[in-house]
This record gives structure tokens, sequence and C-alpha cells, in this order.
């Protein structure tokens, strides 16, 4: 982890010469003698129900010599061991802690342009304090609260308890002439006082924070001029405890401590990012006043600390589906001691705020074209509508799309391939890497590689390659890999009784199975099944407008994506990557509280469709299989696409899908 690949070794093996098997990169420049320290590892213990094995410290080898030498003479913190000197005993899941690796996830959630009207739940008030006089006994706050009423007309003000031991040495220090930071969410809502600082203070920030199963994305942004200061990204130190959403819930089922041990991984990777766009922005962490926090339902209550368990299963319930009030200390991650945090609302069991969040950015409710709203991750969130309906729901598509159950798939990082053309006539590929300006076919490109390295394929490439191989026919419209034409290729490989495309020959050796090609296929066609389930719901036939959300969205190419049959037919103009559109939302409640006040109302509105209870949801599902699809015309990609001939190929080819077939008819 987090990379999600996987293997068998033998007995004995070095963790750090598993690793190299499968293609994840560990740094180790003193070639395995223990003394550099950079290939260091961590073991997470549990009972993983996905991967039905049981991790434990105990299946590696005892701490030998080296790493206790090593130990001595530098520092391996607590639970880390040396990759290179740890041999495999057992079951492992193991995690390369993301502060050791140099070719880390290229995690790629910057905050787009928009400028967003200030209406900020947080206002400074400068204020001038009478002094205390020996013929008028009031108090300090008394008078404070006075002259805020007086001059910002805050009239039955409350004040934060943290405040009142602080109040008389801040009044002295800044000479009875004070700035007082006002909280008021609601407009009905009595204001309250939670910070002061002596004298004029003119700055004050908030943090805008998505919180994907994958990554994570922060934005620094000031309160006065709405400006995004700063913007960092982390992947989810969660992902050691599952790829996708299911297994983080099985993990907190299986083991005890599950629920504590991720809302801790989570909270300690959000105080980290905080940290980093406070030094990015040279902004103390006690200027941020206020936060907004997004997420998925399953991230939302790990955050908060609440044990997903029932959104594991139907009715999916939430512990809490409206917006959320309370301060940054109570959700372990302090920053002045009066910051609030607001958490917008889930729309339902597996719709989160996250796509509250890009509603409230991408305004399907605010527009007469019907407009599709997709955020692919591990699992697809959905909403289709225009001003007078929306509708929303969630497809399970499972982590393929971010190379996870890939046989050569990884996360977005140097060395992933990121981009795939096959010659039509040759079969021959071309592609692009992550860290490698030049295409394969171009001069330069294997100096480059032999430095970067080219170790996998990333979402983007895992597209258009099953895409490319489709429009060249290499596999049929069923995703049948053509054993008939390894005439035409030495690329088409025979494996067993299926057929393989080797899109890279060197180390590690990068290819496409037939089992990569059906992952995509069933991740697809559970997202389009979903689609389809939301345009019977508003009676339609053909969607005016689609926005592709996400870091994965924004890096998909929206005619292979069309191809795939990822997505409806619509006029290709009228796709568009629209960023990290939940971190966009959340910056726009922060910045807005009537922005806060409409995304409230509007998730009210919105109906939920619930995939797993609709009838027809696995008949859209069968013929979504099919590239593009088996029923759906795609008039639209027709006119910049010439998609192949249909050719059925005999079940004898399909490999492992017609097998599994057969097995059942026989049981």
């Amino acid at each position: 982890m987090p990379s999600g690949k996987r293997g068998r070794f033998a007995v004995g093996t070095p963790v750090l010469e598993a690793a190299r098997q499968l293609g994840v990169y560990v740094e180790s420049v003193c070639g395995g003698r223990a003394t550099c320290g950079r290939c260091q590892v961590s073991v997470q213990e549990g009972n993983f129900a996905k991967h039905k094995i049981v991790s434990a410290n105990d299946h590696l080898s005892p701490i030998g010599p080296k790493e206790r030498r090593y130990a001595e003479v530098r520092d391996l913190p607590e639970g880390r061991r040396l990759s290179c000197s740890a041999l495999i005993h057992g079951d492992l899941v193991i995690d390369v802690p993301q502060d050791t690796v140099i070719n880390a996830q290229v995690v790629r959630k910057a905050a787009d342009e928009r400028v967003i009207a200030r209406d900020t739940a947080v206002h400074m008030c400068y204020v001038e304090v009478e002094e205390p006089d020996m013929h008028k006994p009031s108090g300090d706050l008394d008078r404070l609260k006075a002259a805020l009423a007086a001059d910002w007309k805050y009239d039955n003000l409350e004040v934060d308890f943290h405040i009142i031991p602080q109040v008389q040495s801040i009044l002295r220090k800044g000479e009875w002439k004070v700035t007082a930071a006002i909280h008021r969410d609601h407009e009905g809502d009595r204001p309250r006082l939670i910070a002061l600082y002596p004298g004029l203070k003119n700055e004050a920030y908030g943090i805008a924070c998505d919180i994907g199963s994958t990554t994570i994305a922060m934005h620094l942004s000031s309160l006065l001029s709405g400006r995004t200061v700063a913007s960092a990204g982390a992947s989810n130190p969660q992902i050691r405890f599952g790829e996708d959403l299911m297994s983080r819930v099985s993990y907190v089922m299986m083991n005890p401590d599950g629920r504590g041990a991720m809302t801790n991984a989570v909270r300690e990777a959000l105080n980290g990012l905080i940290d980093k766009v406070c030094a990015q922005g040279g902004v103390s962490r006690q200027d941020i006043l206020d936060s907004v926090f997004v997420g998925n339902p399953i991230m939302h209550h790990l955050f908060l600390g609440i044990d997903p368990t029932e959104l594991g299963g139907a009715p999916f319930a939430l512990a809490v589906s409206g917006a959320v009030h309370l301060t940054a200390a109570e959700v372990g991650v302090p920053m002045n001691a009066g910051t609030r945090v607001y958490m917008l609302p889930c729309i339902a069991g597996h719709v989160g705020a996250d796509a509250a969040a890009a509603t409230l950015a991408e305004g399907p409710h605010r527009q007469d074209e019907m407009m599709l709203l997709v955020d692919i991750g591990t699992n697809a969130e959905i909403v289709l509508g225009n001003r007078n309906r929306v509708v929303a729901a969630s497809s399970p598509t499972g982590p393929a799309f971010e190379g996870a159950e890939i046989s050569s798939g990884q996360r977005a990082a140097p060395g992933a391939i990121e981009r795939v053309r096959i010659d039509p006539l040759t079969l021959e590929p071309r592609y692009r890497v992550i860290g490698i300006e030049p295409w394969s076919d171009e001069p330069g490109f294997e100096e480059a590689a032999a430095t970067v390295g080219v170790t996998g394929i990333c979402g983007s490439a895992i597209i258009e390659v099953v895409a490319e191989l489709f429009l060249t026919g290499i596999i049929s419209e069923d995703g049948v890999v053509d054993g008939g034409m390894t005439a035409r290729s030495h690329r088409i490989l025979q494996n067993g009784r299926t057929y393989s495309y080797l899109l890279r020959d060197g180390a590690p050796r990068i290819t496409v199975t037939q089992n990569d090609v059906r992952a995509i296929q069933l991740a697809k066609a559970a997202l389009y099944a979903g689609v389809k389930l939301l345009m019977d719901k508003q009676g339609i036939s053909h969607v005016d407008r689609i926005g592709l959300a996400g870091a994965f969205g924004t890096f998909i190419d929206p005619k292979y994506a069309m191809v795939l049959g990822l997505i409806p037919d619509c006029t290709l103009d009228k796709v568009k990557a629209v960023g990290n559109a939940a971190g966009t939302g959340a910056r726009m409640a922060l910045l807005n509280r009537g922005h806060r006040r409409e995304i409230e109302e509007t998730v009210r509105k919105i109906e939920k469709i619930e995939t797993a209870l609709e009838s027809k949801f696995q008949e859209h599902f069968v013929y979504a299989m099919a590239l593009p699809n088996k029923v759906d015309a795609f008039p639209e990609l027709s006119k910049v696409v010439t998609l192949p001939e249909r050719k059925q190929l005999a079940d004898d080819a399909s490999g492992e899908g017609s097998g599994r077939r057969r097995r059942r008819s026989r049981e």
C-alpha cells in the first residue's frame, strides 16, 4: 500500500525484492546493506477480509543485527522495518510510508480560479473599548460587548469560554483597542465572539478540504479577500486499511480498534496538510478561524469518529445526514481555540457531502440544460438534473480506475503511463509517462526512462488503452482479446486460454491482460448502469452536458471515456473536466454563508435513488458490459470516431469469463 499491488512470494523473500517484482517503487541507495534507511516500511496488522488474509508483525522475520545497528546509529521509528532486511514469513499488508517516497503519488487537486462573492461566517471587527472607571463598575468583557454592540450592531453576543480568562490581558496589551472575530453562520443565530486580538488585526483565514477516499485536497483562503493563499494534497493514509470503501468498513467490523485507527490516520494527515498550507502561505495556524470539510459518507463518518458499519449494508443508514457545526478541536484538528468546522450535508448513504459540494460548484439545479455530474472514484457519485428536478445515486465502481486490480496498474506517480495510442495498422503502441516529457516514440524518451523508470499504468491510461484496443480490433465489443491477431503482431500474447496485449517489454513487463479488460468492463458497466437509472427516472434518452469531477475526471480524455462506454453519448464539446469540484464547493461554502443555505436546501430536494433496490440496474449493467454499449447508440461519438464493426468471438476465446459461466451451469 498505497499502490494496492499484490502477489505471492516464497517464504524468506526480502520485502524490498517483493516490492520490486511487483513494480512498487521503494527507494534503496545502499544496495540492501541496511545503511541508507530509505527502504523503510511498516506492517498493517489486522484481518483484511477483502484479501482473505490476516496480517501481523510476526509474519516478518525478527529484527536482525543489520536493523539493530541502523536503529542505534540512525533512527528507526517505532513500527518501521527496513525492507531490504525484513523477510516474508507469512501473509502481510505492507505500507510504504509516503515520507520515504521520492516518486510519490501525484496528487493533482489545485484550486480553480473561480471568483466567489464573500459573505463569510467570521467577521473581523475593530473596536475601541472604554477604559475601566472607578465610578463605572462594569467588567472589561461587558464593556467590550457594549463597544461591539454600538459599533457593529452585534447585540446579545455570546462568548467562547476560552476567551474569558484572556480578555483583560488582551485589552491592556492593545491599549483598549482590539479586533474581535465574530462568528455567525445563520443570520438568525446569536453572534459569538470566537477570537480576540490586541490592536488592529487585518487578516483571518479559513481552510476548505475535500477528504477523498484516495486523496485529500486542502485549500487555505483569506476570509477577508477570498484569495486562495495555498493548496496542498496528500494520499489518504486510510488506503493501508483498504483500497475501496467497503474494504474499510469491513476492516472496522473485523478489527476492534479499526474505527479509531482510521479516524486517527485521517486526522493526522489533515494536521500535516494544515501545517503544509500554513508554511506555503506564511500563515500562523492560530489565524485560521473557519473551516469546511467534505467527503463521501464513509470518509465523513470516520473523520467525525463515527462507526461507519451501518453504511456497509442496507438500508445504508447515515448517523447524521444534515450539515454539521462544531469546533476544530472537537475533531482533532486544533487551530485557533475558536476555529469553527462546517460540514456540508450528505445526500444519501453512499452519496456524500463531496457530491453535495460538487453539485454546489457546478449548479445543475441552477440551469435549464440537463446536466450529468460524475465524480469517478472507488465509489462513483452521480448527480443528474436541472432547475426542475435533480436525482442522485452512487455506483460501486471499485478501485480499478485508480490502478488497483489491474495487473500493471498503479496510482498516478512518476513512471506511470498516462496516455496511450495504438497504431491501427501495425498495432504498435506509443505512450506518455508521468515525469517524462517526450512520447515513447520520440527522441530522448529512453534516456529519460532510464532515470524515471516506466513502472505501470495509471487510471487515465487504463481507460485509453482499453478503448484503443477496441478501436483497433484487438478486443471485441464484448471485451474479449482476439487471439486470432497473434499472426498480425508479436504484441498479442497467449496466456493459457486467454490472450493479453504487450504494452512495454522491459522491467517490469507491462501487459494488458484479459482479466484487466474484464475489471475495467465491470467498473464502467456499474457506472453506466447507475447513470441509465437516473436517466430513466428523469424520463430522458440523452443528456445535454456532462461534468467529470475529481482528480481522475480531470485527466480522462472525454472521447476515450465515451468509446469505453463510461459515460453516455453527448456532444463532445459539452463534456468537460470540472476539476476538483468538491473542493471548489467547499471553498464556496467557506467564503459565502449563502452557499451553505443554498446547498442545504438543494440537498433536501434531491431525489435519492438506491441502485441496489432498482430492478432495472442488472439489465442496464449487462448491456453496459459491451463496448461502448450493447443497445445504446452513440451518434455524437460516431461523428468524431469510427467505431469498429461489431465482431463476436467464440466462448472459448473469452477465457475465464466463459469458464465461470460453464462452472455455474454445472453447479
